[in-house]
């Protein structure tokens, strides 16, 4: 059995009065995934627990067959685990943004896509300035650094600290999600006192003559201890291959033990190559068991409010990669695709949000429910649904499990 995993980040959304009523995923050109729809069975899950913040780190954990209530302990060190920075098990990572503030607002979560070879400058600037014994910065892709606190006891931070991701909080005033509980002081001090080493540096001098927003700050959050996952081999007995170009999925592909494979042309933003893409997740599916391909392009055009690049990217993931897998996969005998969103992000708020996410699955062992399209409202009408939603990937990859339009069998 041969399975595929097709991830579009964030796709699940409302209904638009602009698009008469129908969701970015009904409004989208997409004849493949309802090809799936009409020869397979569509559902849907609930992959963020009500108590959890509704981010990819717990939704993609989730998705991939974990409890993110037993085994979840943060965002960044999924990402450090991505980069192969060790974590010892007092230690702290800490996601470090690079953020633009304005009149006190949150102005741009991304400080106006900045680059990578301009935040490494900027980075390197911080470290020696707010840096000191047992903190350590990493620059990473664009706005998304690291923050490592080592310690031999646990440091000031706890399981009650709590952080809020920029990304959900656009044009929102800053004093009201900033960081709380133990060791929250530390992070504020952090934070504020980037405001004086970024303001002159040549990086944002140079964005401002270029009509560019610019770094105005760090903005610290996501922290977490090393998480510790029983391998996705030991558990459900395959071997995977992940594609993206997020460093924290690929920090959850690396910590369930699969290959994380570097795809050129292949990003986190709307510029990815989805021909790329797919074209690797197909030769990858001749040697392995799993493939996983994750796309964040949807989630990116609702965080910026783009309606018009949401339907493009569905469109795109559609031809480009699971066109080609949908293709391939009946080559192999028996196969199974699962095409599912970790988690909601509305056009409308531009930020994440809890609630249930449409899934289709197809191949071998799923019998025509009768749908007729992929999207949330055929979703809402199936007799499939997961909640808590870390249940599904274990029918997915049973073999033995029949989906059909009855319900569970």
């Amino acid at each position: 059995m041969k399975y595929a995993i097709v991830i579009p980040d964030g796709c699940a959304d409302e209904p638009q009065e602009s698009l008469g009523g129908r969701t970015p995923l009904q409004a989208a050109r997409t004849p493949h995934l309802d090809a799936l729809a009409r020869t397979g069975c569509v559902g849907r899950s609930n992959n963020v627990p009500s108590s959890l913040t509704p981010a990819s780190d717990v939704a993609t954990l989730s998705l991939f067959g974990y409890d993110p209530l037993e085994c979840y302990t943060g965002r960044a060190p999924l990402e450090a685990a991505a980069r192969g920075i060790r974590l010892g098990p007092q230690d702290w990572a800490i996601r470090c943004n690079f953020v633009s503030i304005e009149d006190g607002l949150m102005r741009d979560f991304t400080a106006g896509h900045i680059s990578s070879e301009e935040a490494r400058e900027l980075i390197g600037k911080l470290a020696p300035v707010l840096g000191r014994e047992g903190i350590e910065f990493y620059s990473g892709v664009g706005y998304r650094n690291l923050l490592i606190w080592r310690s031999a006891d646990g440091g000031p931070f706890h399981a009650e600290t709590r952080t809020q991701p920029p990304h959900d909080i656009p044009d929102q005033p800053i004093a009201d999600y900033l960081p709380r509980g133990p060791g929250a002081d530390l992070l504020v001090t952090l934070m504020h006192r980037s405001r004086d080493v970024l303001a002159e540096h040549p990086v944002n001098k140079a964005r401002r003559q270029r009509g560019q927003r610019p770094a105005t700050q760090i903005w610290l959050w996501g922290l977490g201890q090393a998480p510790r996952l029983e391998p996705f081999a030991s558990r459900y007995g395959f071997k995977g291959v992940i594609l993206t170009g997020v460093d924290l999925v690929r920090g959850v592909g690396a910590l369930l033990g699969w290959e994380v494979l570097d795809v050129p042309g292949v990003t986190d933003y709307l510029d990815n190559d989805y021909a790329a893409q797919g074209q690797a997740a197909v030769e990858a599916l001749r040697e392995a068991d799993l493939v996983c391909v994750h796309v964040e392009a949807p989630d990116e055009a609702s965080h910026e409010g783009r309606l018009d690049a949401k339907i493009a990217a569905l469109e795109a993931i559609d031809e480009h990669i699971v066109g080609p897998l949908r293709k391939q996969m009946p080559s192999y005998g028996e196969w199974r695709i699962l095409v599912s969103p970790d988690h909601p992000t509305p056009v409308r708020t531009r930020a994440h949000a809890h609630g249930f996410v449409p899934w289709v699955i197809a191949g071998s062992g799923v019998a025509s429910g009768g749908f007729f399209a992929y999207d949330e409202v055929q979703a809402a009408g199936s007799c499939h649904c997961f909640d808590p939603g870390w249940q599904l990937m274990a029918r997915f990859l049973d073999r033995d499990f029949l989906f059909s339009a009855v319900g569970e069998s």
